[in-house]
């Protein structure tokens, strides 16, 4: 809260010890809900590709290479001119482009009664020939198909629902259509881009050309799995010019690998020996996996001079491709890309800290009166837990919401105490159990090895009395708040967040937070 920094000055002049006791006094109290783990400090989540990739691009950077954009777009000749007498096996792999063909839909006099009972009209000479230029302008691909319907309601002079209704009754031929495939692929190898690329720009600026390219590529595989997805990132690159040998693909590699800390990593000759590489060039670099052992994670070598041929480029060429999915599951110790990649489709893995953050109360005063009265509360209870009964301690004495009330905490019960001996519990997670265990020796394991969540027992009773004195205080009424047994965490006031219960109940986890509490408290209007 504000303080007025002149009275802390002139009283620390002449009373340094007080002014220093009522340092306190500046802070606001703060409600259960709002301490540590529940109140935390939390950097944002960056996803590990997106990571990756970031990581990358400014690795190429320092490396002296030139950002580039290259097609993604790939016609079926490219890939024969580019893979040779193997482009039908690489064809096998790659996603064609299709779409729907545009119907030429023909208008009948049958037809044309059936949209004037839609629109409860006569179309007219003039609206039927406008009817039909609009569907032969849409044939023609002159009126784009998320236009359609918009033109139809504007040349028949009806509300958009009835032409939805008219295409759906009137012209069935739209609900028939089926894909057809163009020649167009998707691009499966940054390869196909670049050769494209290195055609139009090679002898039109200086060499040696260092460009770099990270970008998404797209593999029709049978199926995905641990270490493979159909779509992809390729962290890629080439070096065009006259000198230009596979050592640079060594170099680039190695420099690449090491700007993220790696130095396990080895060259293997690549058996695929694919047709647009010179012989014995192909080469796969490979990195180590804490789980999967060598994984590769790139692949270089010399562009062959007939695929380069076809595009009139006469220089020496180095390509690299790096998988952007693969080195991020080493460096983050991935066992499953797909995981990696999409998480929100798994089950997320949450520490004992994580789910211990997740548990809170289900009730607790609004008010700084009601805070300070939960804190009263617990103190009092604290002193006077082993107190026999019956027996009445005086917590708290204010005002709450207009309301001046006296605070009690007691047991009427006879030859009992205060408490119950639960009271002095506390929460925990432990190997992603939610336990409520006491300060004993029975229980060191789980305090020392567990995430403890900030709340007692006591706590989150006092929480839940004070809320509801507080509440009782607001109408102008007194209330007695009693808890007893605890089997489960609504008896505790406790309140756990539903990620935290998926993930016990996917775990096959366990939540115990049962024991005798026995904790009344009651308020009386003063006078």
């Amino acid at each position: 809260m504000k303080f007025n920094p002149e009275e802390y000055r002139e009283l620390a002049r002449t009373d340094f010890e007080h002014a220093w006791n009522k340092g306190p006094e500046i802070i606001d109290p703060v409600g259960a809900g709002d301490k540590y783990p529940r109140y935390q400090y939390k950097s944002a989540r960056r996803h590990p590709i997106a990571e990756t990739t970031a990581r990358l691009r400014e690795a190429y950077l320092s490396l002296g290479f030139d950002e580039a954009r290259v097609p993604l777009f790939i016609d079926e000749k490219d890939v024969y001119r580019q893979f040779g007498p193997e482009a039908s096996a690489v064809l096998d792999r790659v996603f064609y482009l299709g779409g729907l063909p545009r119907p030429n839909v023909g208008i009948g006099r049958e037809r044309i009664l059936q949209i004037e009972g839609i629109l409860g009209k006569s179309l007219g000479e003039e609206g039927e020939e406008h009817l039909r230029e609009t569907l032969h302008a849409y044939k023609k691909a002159e009126v784009d198909g998320d236009e359609l319907t918009y033109e139809l309601a504007k040349v028949l002079g009806c509300d958009d629902a009835l032409v939805v209704r008219m295409m759906d009754e009137v012209f069935p031929e739209f609900r028939a259509l089926v894909p057809e495939s163009s020649r167009t692929t998707l691009r499966s190898h940054m390869t196909s881009g670049w050769f494209l690329s290195l055609g139009a720009m090679w002898d039109r600026m200086p060499l040696p050309i260092r460009q770099f390219s990270i970008d998404r590529c797209f593999r029709r595989e049978q199926e995905e799995g641990p270490t493979r997805l159909m779509t992809y990132h390729s962290a890629s690159c080439i070096v065009a010019g006259e000198h230009v040998t596979v050592e640079d693909g060594k170099a680039v590699a190695a420099a690449l690998l090491k700007a993220f800390g790696f130095e396990d990593f080895e060259f293997r000759p690549d058996e695929k020996r694919s047709k647009y590489y010179i012989p014995d060039t192909q080469t796969e670099v490979y990195a180590r996996h804490p789980v999967h052992g060598w994984v590769e994670v790139a692949t270089f070598g010399m562009y062959s001079p007939s695929a380069l041929a076809e595009y009139g480029v006469g220089v020496p060429v180095m390509n690299l491709g790096l998988g952007v999915e693969r080195l991020a599951m080493i460096e983050y110790q991935a066992n499953d890309v797909r995981q990696l990649t999409h998480p929100q489709f798994f089950s997320p893995v949450f520490s004992d800290s994580d789910l211990a953050a997740g548990i809170g109360l289900r009730e607790a005063p609004q008010t700084i009166p009601g805070i300070l009265m939960a804190e009263a509360i617990q103190k009092v209870a604290t002193v006077h837990a082993k107190e026999e009964s019956p027996c009445s301690f005086e917590a708290w004495t204010g005002e709450c919401c207009g309301t001046k009330i006296h605070v009690f905490v007691e047991e009427d019960e006879e030859n009992s105490r205060l408490c119950g001996p639960a009271v002095f519990n506390d929460i925990y997670v432990e190997d992603g159990k939610i336990l409520g265990v006491p300060d004993t020796k029975k229980f060191a394991k789980v305090r020392e090895n567990g995430a403890a969540a900030g709340i007692s027992y006591l706590e989150a009773v006092a929480n839940l009395a004070a809320a509801r004195i507080e509440e009782a205080a607001c109408a102008g009424e007194g209330i007695r708040v009693q808890v007893k047994m605890a089997k489960i965490p609504s008896d505790v006031n406790l309140k756990i967040e539903n990620y935290v219960m998926r993930t016990i109940t996917d775990n096959n986890k366990k939540t115990d937070v049962r024991g005798p509490i026995f904790v009344t408290v009651r308020s009386v209007l003063d006078g």
